[in-house]
């Protein structure tokens, strides 16, 4: 649940930003008039996340670094242009407004589309790689991906609020601000694609450039939470200055309540990216402790076989074995006795999905180390999901018999 949280707020908080002080711009500069242009990009952004997000999962139609370079330039263009028409609304108020609504109105689009259909395909993630279509694991992974948006969405709206209460002209800074980082950011991944698919040549410069972005993608995201964080600030400098007349008890309440909301949503603002910046720190250094497997255990090899007796697995725990190829590798197997029975769940210490990194026992259940999903230890020997991948043993005389050759065909797994 708490990866979940975690991953949902590190994908969608900056853009929840930059959105929220995008509706908080255009409600300032242009009153009634930007609604359209508000549920217009909302209404295309929802769609083509959801269209997307299909096409990436269910189909091959949909490269994603492509995509990615196709989006950042549509950003880029649509905020230029943005600029642009906002420059003409006083020598061409009509064709200004409207420019610069639609501009606005697909950068808000473009915005969503490069960070909702990730989030839309987890729940189809999740499902990959559980055994069961409904399970406990799968329920509290689901909650965490929830509450992760529930996080996102009230800060979005605490720095809407918040921005609403500045002047036009500050806000447009904050926004400018917000979408500069932004910006940034798509320059990097427009070049790290470039890259990629050998559209330029490398340099080091280049390298530079894509090599800092990898490595240092959270500091886009601290970015934009503080630009936000200067909302609150003027804010509460403003109420400590402000001496607003009254004439009558009636305005000097109204004045107060102002005031009041004014404070409060300064520290919902402060509050949620408390949390989000909590979330993505200490939580996610404790959620990514690394896992220490359990060390490999010795069974004897005879005639051509790993021979592992029953009284070695008998106790219900995971027993984890191995066998040292001539090149280095060790070749590693699981071994554990399937509860309420007398046989046992045997497989390779990798799978499929996530390769190599092999399984940990908790609480009495199985658990992928890299992706966390916990085997119904009865389906481990079968085929599916992120079971250990099936290997030949038979059963003689009390003992697993697991054939060396049998390990050896499974040598690439294991690096």
């Amino acid at each position: 649940m708490l990866k979940y949280i975690i991953s949902s707020t590190e994908l969608l908080i900056a853009a929840a930003i930059d959105i929220a002080l995008i509706f908080a711009y255009i409600k300032l500069a242009y009153s009634g008039r930007g609604k359209i242009a508000v549920w217009t990009g909302l209404a295309l952004g929802a769609v083509s996340s959801a269209v997307m997000a299909f096409m990436r999962n269910g189909t091959r139609l949909i490269d994603t670094f492509i995509l990615n370079l196709v989006l950042a330039c549509i950003s880029l263009a649509a905020l230029v242009l943005f600029f642009i028409f906002a420059a003409l609304r006083k020598k061409l108020p009509g064709a200004g407004t409207a420019g610069s609504l639609s501009a606005l109105a697909v950068l808000i689009a473009a915005i969503m589309l490069y960070v909702l259909p990730e989030y839309i395909a987890y729940p189809y993630t999740i499902w990959l790689n559980e055994n069961s279509a409904v399970s406990t694991d799968l329920l509290f992974k689901i909650i965490g991906m929830v509450l992760g948006f529930a996080l996102v969405l009230v800060t979005g709206i605490a720095v809407n609020r918040g921005a609403v209460r500045l002047s036009r002209g500050a806000v447009f800074w904050i926004m400018t601000a917000a979408l500069a980082v932004n910006s940034v950011r798509l320059i990097c991944v427009m070049v790290n694609v470039l890259i990629t698919k050998r559209f330029v040549k490398s340099n080091s410069f280049l390298f530079g450039v894509v090599k800092f972005s990898s490595n240092h993608s959270d500091l886009f995201i601290y970015g934009a939470m503080a630009v936000s964080l200067i909302i609150p600030a003027v804010l509460l400098i403003k109420v400590m200055r402000a001496n607003e007349p009254y004439d009558n008890p009636a305005q000097k309440r109204k004045i107060r309540k102002k005031r009041i909301l004014i404070r409060r949503w300064s520290a919902t603002v402060v509050s949620c990216l408390v949390i989000s910046t909590f979330c993505m720190t200490a939580v996610k250094a404790y959620v990514n402790k690394p896992v220490e497997l359990s060390p490999v255990e010795h069974a004897p090899e005879i005639d051509g076989n790993i021979c592992v007796s029953f009284e070695m697995v008998e106790d219900g725990h995971l027993h984890r074995f191995g066998y040292s190829t001539e090149s280095g590798k060790e070749i590693r197997f699981i071994v554990i006795k399937k509860p309420n029975s007398s046989s046992y769940g045997i497989g390779l210490d990798a799978c499929d999905i996530c390769g190599e990194t092999g399984y940990y026992e908790k609480d009495g259940q199985v658990v992928c180390k890299l992706c966390d999903v916990v085997m119904n230890i009865n389906t481990i020997g079968f085929k599916g999901g992120c079971n250990p991948i099936v290997i030949d043993y038979r059963i003689e005389n009390g003992q697993i018999l697991v054939p060396i050759a049998g390990l050896l065909e499974h040598e690439k797994e294991f690096k």
